[in-house]
C-alpha cells in the first residue's frame, strides 16, 4: 500500500504522512539498539542517524527535517544527512503555537509528499475512503494507547514493554492498521499479567525529558525500585491527532516540546498531579539544548528530582544504575514514612 519511505528526524504528524500515500519513518527509534558509534556529534542521537543516512544503512526515499520542534541538532545533521536522500523537506513548529501557520507547513508538507507519489490518480471517493480509514486506524490506536498508558500507571503493565509500543507512535511502525492491532495485543497480554502488588511496592516515578537513548533504562529503573509511571515525549504522541489538516494544526500547535517552556511546564503539573507520582527523573541528553531546562524544572516541579544525562547508545552504564538505585533508597524511604 505504502511504497515509499519518509524519514522524520523529529515528530511529525503521521497522519499527514500515511494519507498521502507514504510510510513513517521515525529514524530516532533504532538507536538506542544500535552499535553504530559516529564518528562526529554533538549529539549521539542525531550523529547516530546521520551516520546511518550517510553509510546507506537507512535508505528513506525522503527525508522530513524538523526544524523547531524536541530537536535542534536535528536541523544541522538532516542537512548533511539529506545529500544521501533522493528529496528533502524541512518542517517547521510555530514556537507561539500560531495555528495558521503550522496548517499552512502541514499544507506544504502533503504538497511534497504527493508530488512524489501516485496520490494523483484514482477515484476521488475511494481516496476519501481510503484517507478515512487511514485515519480512523490511527485515532484508535491513539485511543488504544491511551489505555495502555492508564494501565500502566494504575500498574497494571509492565513500564518498559509499555515504553517500547508507546514510543512507536511516532510512526506507527510503518503502517496504521497493523500498528493498532499490536497495540491491542500488547494492551491484552499486560493487562491479564496482574503483577499490580510488585508494582505497588515500589516508587512511582516520572520520566521527563528525552527519551533515554539506553536500551534498557526502564528495566534498569525497575531493578532500582523506581515503577515509571510517566513518558512525557510518548505521550505527547498518544495526545495529539485530528481528522482534517484543520484538526492536526491546532492539535499539534499545542505539542509542548515546540512550544516554550513554561507551557510545558503547564502541561506537566498537570500530568504529574494526576499520576501520583514519588518523584521525577529527568533524562538529558550530552549537548541537547533541553539540559537548559533543568534548573528551571527543578525550581517548578514540586518533587524529589534526579537528572541523569546519556551519550552513547547501549545498555545503560553502571555510574547512572548507581544513582538509580540510590534515588530508589530515597524514595522508599520516604513511602515509609509517609513524606
Amino acid at each position: 500500500m505504502y511504497r515509499r519511505t519518509a524519514a522524520i528526524t523529529a515528530l511529525v504528524p503521521p497522519e499527514a504522512i500515511y494519507v498521502s500515500g507514504w510510510r513513517a519513518l521515525d529514524i530516532n527509534n533504532g538507536i538506542p539498539a544500535s552499535r553504530t558509534h559516529p564518528r562526529s556529534k554533538l549529539c549521539a542521537w542525531t550523529a547516530s542517524w546521520r551516520e546511518a543516512i550517510l553509510n546507506g544503512e537507512i535508505r528513506p526515499d525522503a527525508l522530513i527535517v524538523v526544524a523547531g520542534g524536541d530537536c535542534h541538532n536535528a536541523l544541522a545533521d538532516g542537512q548533511v544527512a539529506a545529500r544521501n536522500v533522493p528529496v528533502a523537506h524541512f518542517f517547521f513548529y510555530p514556537f507561539d503555537g500560531d495555528t495558521g501557520y503550522l496548517k499552512e507547513q502541514l499544507g506544504a508538507l502533503e504538497g511534497f509528499l504527493r508530488g512524489g507519489t501516485g496520490e494523483k490518480g484514482g477515484h476521488k471517493g475511494e481516496k476519501g475512503g481510503r484517507h478515512n480509514r487511514i485515519l480512523s486506524d490511527i485515532s484508535e490506536a491513539k485511543k488504544l494507547g491511551m489505555e495502555l498508558d492508564r494501565a500502566r500507571s494504575e500498574g497494571n503493565a509492565d513500564p518498559e514493554r509499555t515504553f517500547k509500543t508507546l514510543i512507536s507512535f511516532s510512526d506507527l511502525e510503518g503502517s496504521p492498521s497493523g500498528f493498532k492491532e499490536r497495540v491491542k495485543r500488547t494492551l491484552n497480554t499486560e493487562t491479564r499479567k496482574g503483577r499490580q502488588l510488585e508494582r505497588a511496592k515500589m516508587a512511582r516515578i516520572a520520566l521527563i525529558g528525552v527519551p533515554p537513548i539506553y536500551r534498557d533504562f526502564h528495566r534498569v529503573c525497575a531493578d532500582a525500585g523506581l515503577h515509571v509511571v510517566f513518558d512525557e515525549l510518548p505521550y505527547e504522541f498518544l495526545r495529539l491527532g485530528g481528522g482534517n489538516i484543520d484538526e492536526l494544526a491546532r492539535s499539534y500547535s499545542t505539542y509542548s516540546f515546540a512550544r516554550p517552556v513554561e507551557f510545558r511546564l503547564k502541561a506537566l503539573k498537570h500530568e504529574l498531579k494526576k499520576r501520583r507520582i514519588d518523584g521525577i527523573v529527568h533524562y538529558t541528553q550530552f549537548t541537547c539544548h533541553h539540559i537548559l531546562e533543568d534548573g528551571l524544572f527543578r525550581q517548578e516541579l514540586d518533587w524529589p528530582m534526579l537528572t541523569v544525562q546519556g551519550d552513547l547508545p547501549g545498555e545503560t552504564p553502571a555510574q547512572i544504575r548507581l544513582r538509580l538505585e540510590a534515588f530508589g533508597e530515597l524514595l522508599g524511604t520516604h513511602r515509609r514514612r509517609g513524606v
